[in-house]
């Protein structure tokens, strides 16, 4: 995906269709972990009339604290790597799968800017985990480019598209 693509809201409706007619076929309901879309994932999935036959929940965890209490986040993780990193969004999507009941879940993490990022991890950054129930929990790190809002729309359109692959692959 290209990292400066722009996903309209048209786009990330058809993403959503295709994560609605892949949950739907393989029977299994879909959870978010949201940290810097802050819900939008689940606003594009939700959108779609019918969702409640195929999404489960979302939650929106934005601090360390709801990290650690809504999705089973180790305080050590976040101490040791920080929110914006793979450890963190292995554990974000694991708790979520574990605790919402879902058969496949999303999570992200992320720097949108405009501040916040650092030489390490700059703005941009985003780490999104997806885990399948049975399955392992992977993760993959974006550099997406643009501004605060061109960065949340290219985490939203790679989750979704990455549920897709998660449920089709």
């Amino acid at each position: 995906m290209d990292s400066h693509s722009s996903f309209n809201d048209a786009a990330l409706g058809d993403l959503a269709q295709q994560v609605a007619a892949a949950a739907l076929d393989k029977r299994v309901m879909v959870a978010t972990a949201e940290s810097c879309t802050g819900g939008w994932i689940s606003k594009a999935l939700t959108d779609l009339a019918g969702s409640s036959a195929w999404f489960e929940a979302g939650v929106v965890t934005y601090s360390y604290s709801a990290k650690e209490s809504l999705l089973g986040v180790n305080p050590r993780t976040l101490e040791r790597t920080g929110a914006v990193s793979e450890e963190t969004v292995l554990e974000m999507v694991s708790g979520a799968l574990a605790r919402y009941g879902a058969g496949v879940a999303v999570a992200v993490t992320g720097i949108a800017g405009p501040s916040g990022g650092t030489q390490d991890k700059p703005v941009g950054t985003v780490w999104i985990g997806w885990k399948r129930r049975g399955g392992y929990a992977h993760a993959k790190v974006f550099h997406f480019g643009g501004d605060r809002e061109a960065v949340r729309r290219q985490t939203v359109a790679a989750a979704l598209a990455g549920i897709v692959t998660e449920l089709n692959g």
